[in-house]
């Protein structure tokens, strides 16, 4: 799908003519809430220049929310054809638009666009379509946010990268950050929102709390956002391992809540760059969150459970260690240390999955889970 607006022609003209009309006008009648020829979308492009993000965004946004419409006009559940337009044509259904949440950096744009359609026109092109429209009279079910593809609330990316001890989020650089904010922002019908990493966003949430699962954080950002889900996408690195790569483990939370996790070893190809590896391991997570991760390694989504656990430590530094490795587990939601001294530490491990996974997946980082109820204590197999 061509991106640009087509050059300086008749739909730039109208475009602008419709800027116009919001900035000026009285408030337009398709502003009302049941107006079923508007729709709401998350636009997000990168260019050479911010003024070129903000062309290709804004005309992907109308094309997006003119198929919204369409399918809402059809009756909704995302069965309707899309229209076979030009980017012209679909600039020229516009008949106004709103702009808000903009952000904008040299090479990128995010904003939120309403856009109000020509009822006539767009009638007339759907007929032409020989699409049906089953009631223009009433907005489909569920009201706006029943719209797949597009009016969805977005569901916020947080891509934390983790090589040896140090764990990166809002960090530049921060490559595994890169290579999904380079991403298309719509995958699979969700609207996959990675934050710019402003000041604001740095005093939500940072990378200790996204990975430990931090209610508050979660749901600081999500709200900051407009967003309903939030993804941490923890990619580890291996280093020095026999099969180089990344293993990555998203997590999801709702409402500052755990909902599920899923993890996704991806192994690099001989001669393969890092930044050619995080991206295609960034394609592939992607790929598996549209398809609903039937194409992930393993699933621990299901049973919940938490235990306490005493784990022999040398030290602070050695703790920190041992409460990173445990963070990058699949299984592993929550980490609450319950007490602390330079021998030991007391933690409860609030995990996913069944004890025998969890097990399993402590076995990834040398750990064995020795004892029972109500002592259980983590022993070190060997080095690593």
């Amino acid at each position: 799908m061509n991106l640009t607006l087509g050059g300086v022609g008749k739909g730039r003209a109208v475009l602008a003519l419709a800027m116009l009309t919001v900035l000026f006008a009285p408030q337009p009648r398709a502003a009302a809430d049941d107006d079923p020829f508007k729709a709401t979308v998350t636009v997000d492009a990168t260019s050479d220049s911010v003024a070129k993000a903000r062309d290709a965004a804004r005309a992907d946004g109308a094309r997006r929310a003119l198929n919204a419409v369409v399918d809402r006009l059809n009756g909704g559940g995302g069965n309707a054809k899309p229209l076979k337009l030009s980017d012209n044509q679909v600039t020229d259904m516009v008949a106004s638009f709103e702009v808000a949440n903009e952000k904008m950096s040299a090479v990128r744009y995010v904003a939120d666009y309403t856009f109000h359609f020509k009822s006539a026109e767009l009638k007339k092109a759907m007929q032409a379509a020989g699409v049906t429209i089953a009631d223009t009279n009433a907005p489909a079910s569920g009201g706006a946010s029943a719209i797949p593809n597009a009016n969805n609330k977005p569901v916020v990316v947080l891509p934390v990268y983790q090589s040896g001890a140090q764990a990166m989020l809002w960090d530049d650089p921060n490559p595994w950050r890169d290579a999904w904010s380079q991403r298309p922002v719509v995958t699979g019908g969700m609207n996959l929102l990675v934050p710019f990493g402003d000041a604001s966003d740095v005093t939500a949430i940072d990378a200790d709390k996204a990975r430990s699962g931090d209610s508050a954080a979660l749901s600081a950002i999500a709200k900051k956002d407009g967003a309903g889900d939030v993804l941490v996408i923890l990619a580890v690195q291996r280093a020095g391992a026999n099969k180089p790569g990344l293993d990555v483990t998203v997590r999801r939370y709702r409402a500052g809540q755990f909902v599920d996790v899923h993890s996704d070893p991806v192994d690099a190809n001989p001669g393969e760059a890092d930044t050619d590896l995080l991206r295609r391991a960034a394609d592939v997570i992607a790929a598996d969150i549209a398809n609903g991760w039937k194409n992930a390694k393993d699933n621990f989504a299901g049973q919940e459970g938490s235990l306490v656990v005493v784990a022999p430590i040398t030290g602070l530094d050695d703790w920190i260690k041992l409460r990173d490795g445990l963070a990058t587990l699949p299984a592993v939601r929550k980490i609450e240390v319950k007490s602390l001294s330079r021998q030991e530490a007391t933690v409860e491990i609030h995990y996913v999955g069944t004890l025998d996974q969890l097990k399993a997946t402590l076995a990834t980082i040398r750990l064995g889970l020795e004892g029972g109820d109500p002592i259980w204590r983590l022993a070190r197999s060997g080095a690593g």
